[in-house]
């Protein structure tokens, strides 16, 4: 059976903060799937995945969720129990990047550099001012499961903020880490090679969420207007984080390139993403087209290349 005969489902939505963000790129798959011949179904992900999967019986997972359950490692051993091929990352490599200290810690290990953090624990409100004098502002605040920017906070210098009134929405435990200013440069890599590097320039103090999701509120700027030594630079350092956290498919590795307000010149780790927007406008097709890859034929190497662990 070729897999043009195959019937593929596209697994969106589901229940967490970036649902939206899964259909819109569910939504855009499907449709790469039906232009490609393929025969595919949508399913809504839900708590009653195993019924809807026993329902639909299909034979490959296009895997469109992002967040939690999606991208952590959950869904990618529920398809391995299962025996149902999936694109993307498998459950190791996906539990790790959702882990944001565990990614960095994994990534310095191939000489990929992160900001200066530490992390918070909801309740040790006196080791937690510690740490933050430590850090010193500017800061950044950011939950350590969550995609898509969800929860980020930029705390500067003349920011009223005290840390005693912080909700903890996403979580017990935080990062805190310096603020680096400077270009943010964000690289596509498919089947272990980086296809280039593009420049996102948010409208805002930072690339948030609604930078992400609001049309104009950032400049994307292909190929990043970086010099050829620092472009080189950077996909070298993406191949490297895709490797060795065991990244498969597709990923997108972020960075800021720390050359503003006397900064060092040096990139610093910010996320690895197994499972980036994937909308036609998104930043990895983008990448992609610029270096001649349609968004269809991104969708058809993932089909081709799903796998179980």
């Amino acid at each position: 059976m070729t897999n043009k005969n195959k019937h593929i489902a596209v697994l969106m939505g589901g229940w967490n903060s970036e649902r939206e963000v899964s259909l819109c790129s569910g939504e855009a798959v499907y449709a790469a799937l039906i232009k490609l011949g393929y025969r595919a179904t949508k399913i809504d992900f839900s708590r009653r995945i195993f019924a809807q999967l026993e329902e639909t019986k299909p034979d490959i997972i296009f895997n469109a969720l992002h967040g939690q359950y999606g991208e952590d490692g959950r869904i990618q051993g529920v398809l391995d129990i299962l025996q149902i091929p999936y694109t993307h990352s498998g459950i190791v490599a996906s539990a790790i990047c959702m882990d944001k200290v565990l990614t960095r810690k994994i990534c310095t290990t191939v000489g990929v550099k992160s900001p200066h953090y530490e992390i918070l624990k909801k309740g040790e409100d006196a080791q937690n001012k510690e740490k933050i004098f430590a850090v010193g502002k500017p800061l950044v605040i950011k939950p350590i499961h969550e995609g898509s920017s969800v929860g980020v906070e930029v705390i500067l210098p003349n920011t009223k903020f005290d840390f005693a009134e912080y909700e903890w929405k996403y979580g017990d435990e935080i990062i805190v880490e310096k603020y680096l200013a400077g270009q943010e440069i964000q690289v596509a890599v498919m089947n272990g090679k980086a296809l280039g590097a593009i420049e996102v320039r948010p409208h805002g103090l930072f690339y948030d969420y609604k930078c992400k999701y609001t049309a104009g509120m950032t400049d994307y700027i292909m190929p990043a207007e970086i010099s050829a030594e620092k472009y080189a630079e950077v996909l070298d350092l993406a191949e490297r984080c895709h490797s060795v956290v065991g990244c498969r498919g597709v990923s997108r590795i972020d960075f800021i390139l720390n050359n503003k307000d006397g900064g060092d010149d040096n990139f610093y780790l910010l996320e690895t993403n197994t499972h980036p927007g994937f909308t036609a406008t998104s930043l990895v097709p983008k990448i992609a087209k610029h270096v001649g890859i349609s968004f269809e034929e991104i969708v058809e190497f993932l089909v081709n290349t799903a796998r179980c662990e």
